[in-house]
């Protein structure tokens, strides 16, 4: 079958899809030595972390918010309240703006995913100089 100018072969193209699979699926590299990834990211390579790069979207609060919480806390950690939650992000060494959102959340509250989570979190808006939703 002619290709036309592609200098690679059918299979050497599924190859190189097969290689880049982990990266595409988690947005970050999945090797565990960065000279052994099939493509090394680049200063200028656009944020694929959230998605498809689409001319006017960006990550919003929640989404991004979500994708934290969901690096650093597992299935195991919910059902849980504020309380709970922040020791296990603090045993997991989490950035202290994660934690230090959770210290605004109701005590008696109790969460049974990172979505009821970060929804909660969302709510109170996000952390900054002037407090929750700039009040």
């Amino acid at each position: 079958m002619q290709r036309g100018s592609d200098r690679m072969s059918v299979h050497r193209d599924d190859e190189m899809k097969h290689e880049l699979q982990g990266l595409l699926r988690s947005g970050h590299p999945t090797r565990s030595e960065e000279w052994n990834d099939p493509e090394p990211a680049a200063e200028d390579d656009p944020d694929v972390t959230y998605g498809p790069v689409t001319p006017g979207r960006g990550p919003t609060y929640l989404e991004a918010l979500r994708l934290e919480l969901a690096r650093n806390l597992t299935r195991g950690s919910f059902p849980a309240g504020p309380r709970e939650l922040t020791r296990t992000l603090r045993r997991g060494h989490a950035p202290d703006a994660l934690v230090e959102g959770l210290d605004r959340l109701p005590h008696k509250a109790r969460y049974d995913n990172v979505q009821e989570l970060a929804v909660a979190l969302t709510e109170n808006g996000p952390p900054g100089p002037s407090g929750p939703r700039g009040a």
